[in-house]
């Protein structure tokens, strides 16, 4: 299996399956003397660890995580840092009838035609446990951007039918104030009613993430195939579950007119910035110093507790319904996923611009 990397410079590769000893990373290019703080790493994995959010898995892993390589007395070296995370509560004699079929829009059909053989226990390589590697490179990658006064902050604007309404301004301090990770009480009130609802019927629900990236200089972005609002909707489709992604105003900018989608430009003792923010800080694949902004669609979990019509190995039509520990919801659990792959995006995107930039 190949294409296991991302980025050019600031590069992650990541490693594992679902019920294997342990998934991790290893990160090529990061600064060397950068001191990283520990506990940040261990505080994104805790967020996006089973049990942390509404409608997720039982599964219980503490994702505690141990660094191999690349960083001595604290501070990074230079060399590939290498994060190892061990999986402790992987249960496979649940996965058993998930070894003769094939669950409905699941990647189990595509990886045994295209591989022959792969682990099929919790979805092997194609499962969400191996974002949990993102999410420790993205938190060394947003430290960095610290450094840069560039911050990243990603929230649940929608689950199902229920979203935030238009025009509302939210407080993005409390994005993890409640479980479903939305900013606003009262929607989230109504996310976490309906995928309790959604849960009890034995289904699954999907919703909609949106990522904001402040203080992200003029100029990132390399047209015209490394485009950085190309490479940011390529990690976000890495995610598991996620089936669109739209900057700005998105596709319902494509309902609108140039009169009012154009962003006009004013000078102020700050310098050059839009009047508006329809394009979502980025024109022509460059940012363009305004606030980033993109949606993230994921779709409902493949795996449901109700019976579904497959087909088995054999190719026979059969009856499934899968046992096991699933998401009823991943949307709460996949913010810190979309924080950690923005923030890699960014930071490989600004070590391109400034090859000798000082942290």
């Amino acid at each position: 299996m190949s294409f296991n990397s991302i980025g050019e410079i600031f590069t992650v590769t990541t490693f594992g399956e679902s019920h294997g000893e342990a998934v991790g990373a290893v990160i090529d290019g990061c600064p060397s003397n950068f001191l990283l703080d520990l506990e940040a790493i261990q505080y994104q994995l805790n967020r996006r660890r089973p049990g942390a959010t509404a409608g997720s898995t039982t599964r219980k892993e503490t994702d505690e995580f141990k660094i191999i390589s690349g960083v001595f007395e604290g501070k990074t070296t230079g060399a590939p840092i290498t994060i190892i995370i061990e999986n402790k509560d992987a249960k496979s004699e649940d996965y058993s009838e998930i070894k003769k079929f094939y669950r409905p829009s699941h990647a189990d059909f595509v990886y045994d035609k295209k591989y022959g053989h792969y682990d099929y226990r919790g979805g092997g390589r194609s499962s969400a446990r191996t974002t949990a590697s993102l999410v420790a490179a993205g938190a060394i990658a947003q430290q960095l951007l610290d450094t840069q006064n560039i911050t990243i902050a990603s929230y649940v604007s929608a689950v199902g039918e229920v979203r935030i309404p238009e025009g509302y301004e939210l407080d993005l301090t409390q994005i993890d104030s409640n479980s479903v990770r939305c900013p606003d009480l009262k929607t989230a009130n109504e996310m976490l009613a309906l995928i309790e609802n959604i849960r009890k019927e034995g289904d699954t629900i999907g919703g909609i993430i949106r990522c904001s990236a402040t203080g992200v200089p003029v100029g990132l972005g390399e047209p015209l195939y490394e485009k950085l609002n190309a490479n940011i909707a390529k990690a976000m489709f890495s995610i598991n579950a996620v089936k669109g992604v739209a900057f700005g105003d998105g596709f319902d900018g494509a309902r609108s007119l140039g009169s009012k989608q154009n962003d006009a430009f004013e000078k102020t003792d700050a310098g050059w910035h839009t009047t508006s923010n329809h394009s979502g800080g980025i024109q022509g694949g460059i940012s363009n110093g305004m606030e980033i902004v993109f949606d993230v669609a994921f779709k409902p979990v493949s795996t449901i507790m109700q019976a579904q019509t497959t087909a088995n190995r054999n190719g026979a039509q059969e009856i499934l319904k899968p046992a096991g520990r699933h998401d009823a919801c991943v949307v709460p659990r996949a913010v810190p996923i979309v924080d950690a792959c923005t923030a890699i995006i960014i930071l490989n995107h600004l070590l391109m611009r400034h090859a000798t930039l000082s942290f």
